[in-house]
């Protein structure tokens, strides 16, 4: 029996929804429904049409060149879109197939090589732009379908294998392939070079202007995002969403109610792919040239991470996973601003842990005078311990209160930085006001390891930085910040 009452679009539903039975639905909407202040502000923003936050987005996003002129952060305003795009790609094949995919960032590099070998001197071809991305994107999706063939009826750690494997085999190709069959393909290790900017309408766009990063690629970009963005709204509201939905959900119920499973997952793949070779044109047209280390397993796990920082499944909480985590990276590159982003932290976990308490005012001091007290030890037992430079944003007020020696011995770095973490796991083994005592010495000690251990090497920080910031999340919202909610045992 079927309710024929109107529902409002945005009114919270009743029934079970895929991959969920009716107690399961109820259940939700309980949690997903908050009372008081905060809730009528929720369902205000609820109200709100789609398509208005992004065109609000897009108007945000637009606004950027103008208030900014530096070329360096336009260029992460570009880099941060084409990390929006790679995650929306990904969240089709992880948060709605639910297909686990290591080999993703092997189609973002044929995305790449593709529009450098139709638009580049490396074999005289010169397309026109509107014709070679169409083809770009049909070969990435094709390339999809390839993989999905022999690996459809693999889940789970096997599939996340063979798409391993496709990925190496990708780097092999591209880093070797300049010797193929005895031809010069991909240009080897030193990659295909003088690759061809966007021509449109018989204008090529230039991608620099005056020596500065050429503001029109990020427009383009911005673009490209806001017709997959609609692509695949559409595409996840249509029989076809909901039943990757199921898929995600249970294979073998999906199965059993009729589904095309196979299919479905060659199709996933395929949508997957055909994004990520799309955003490759933009990369190589932008660049004018691409090289094998582009695509490394590094980005694989960058990407990774703004999809399940963001919230897998939703596309608003991937795309706000890029825009954490591009930004992130950049800030973490320089001293001075990898210490605002410390701090900022460390007083954000604070204040989530404490809120604004009494307790929280009693740690924030404790630990200032902890800080204070150990600094002047260590300078009256001796003075070189405490004659390091500081330098970037906040250096006044942490020379007094940071131990840096000016001579840092050789067992130090690795001795704080595994106290540090054996201090972190027994703070989750003790409770109440054991706890309390041995946070104290803990936010000093990881205040010393980001002084004298992780400012001096800015690129394995800026990765242990988003792994403990996905240890933080996993603790506090296990579905990420915008992730679809789901009944939990706690």
């Amino acid at each position: 029996m079927s309710d024929s009452t109107p529902h409002s679009p945005h009114t919270p539903a009743t029934g079970p929804a895929v991959g969920q039975d009716e107690w399961v639905a109820r259940h939700a909407e309980r949690r997903l429904t908050k009372g008081g202040p905060l809730g009528a502000v929720e369902e205000r923003i609820r109200a709100v049409a789609w398509w208005a936050w992004l065109v609000l987005f897009l108007a945000a996003m637009s606004l950027l060149p103008v208030f900014e002129t530096s070329g360096y952060v336009r260029r992460v305003g570009f880099d941060t879109v084409l990390y929006m795009l790679l995650a929306l790609g990904l969240n089709v094949v992880v948060g709605w197939g639910g297909l686990l995919d290591l080999g993703y960032v092997a189609f973002y590099g044929i995305g790449a090589y593709t529009y450098a070998l139709l638009d580049s001197p490396k074999f005289g071809v010169h397309l026109p732009t509107l014709v070679s991305i169409p083809i770009v994107v049909v070969v990435g999706a094709l390339v999809g379908l390839l993989l999905g063939l022999p690996s459809r009826r693999l889940t789970g750690d096997y599939l996340a294998i063979v798409t391993l494997f496709f990925l190496q085999l990708f780097q092999t190709l591209t880093t070797n392939g300049d010797s193929a069959f005895g031809h010069n393909i991909t240009g080897g290790p030193d990659g295909i070079l003088n690759v061809d900017p966007f021509h449109v309408f018989g204008r090529s766009l230039n991608v620099q202007h005056a020596g500065v990063f050429a503001v029109s690629y990020y427009y383009v970009s911005l673009g490209v995002f806001a017709v997959v963005f609609v692509a695949l709204r559409f595409v996840n509201l249509s029989r076809t969403g909901r039943a990757w939905r199921s898929l995600r959900e249970d294979p073998l119920a999906a199965e059993v109610m009729g589904m095309p499973v196979n299919w479905l997952k060659l199709l996933s793949f395929a949508f997957g792919a055909a994004v990520a070779a799309l955003t490759g044109t933009l990369f190589a047209a932008l660049g004018a040239s691409v090289f094998p280390l582009t695509f490394y397993f590094t980005l694989l796990i960058t990407v990774y991470t703004m999809v399940i920082l963001g919230g897998s499944g939703s596309m608003p909480g991937v795309v706000t996973g890029a825009l954490i985590v591009g930004p992130l990276l950049e800030l973490l590159r320089e001293p001075s601003k990898a210490r605002i982003v410390f701090v900022v932290a460390l007083v954000g976990g604070l204040y989530i842990a404490f809120r604004a308490s009494r307790r929280l005012a009693v740690i924030a001091a404790v630990t200032l005078a902890f800080g204070f007290a150990v600094h002047a030890i260590a300078s009256a037992l001796h003075g070189s311990w405490v004659a390091g430079e500081h330098v970037g944003g906040f250096a006044g007020a942490f020379a007094h209160w940071v131990v840096v020696p000016a001579q840092l011995a050789s067992w130090i770095p690795p001795t704080s930085y595994l106290g540090l973490i054996a201090a972190a796991l027994l703070l989750t083994l003790v409770q109440g006001r054991i706890r309390l005592v041995l946070l104290v010495p803990t936010l000093y000690l990881s205040a010393f390891v980001w002084e004298n251990v992780m400012l001096v090497k800015p690129e394995p920080t800026r990765f242990i930085v988003l792994g403990l910031i996905l240890i933080a999340l996993m603790i506090l919202r296990p579905n990420g910040l915008l992730g679809e909610r789901r009944v939990e045992i706690v």
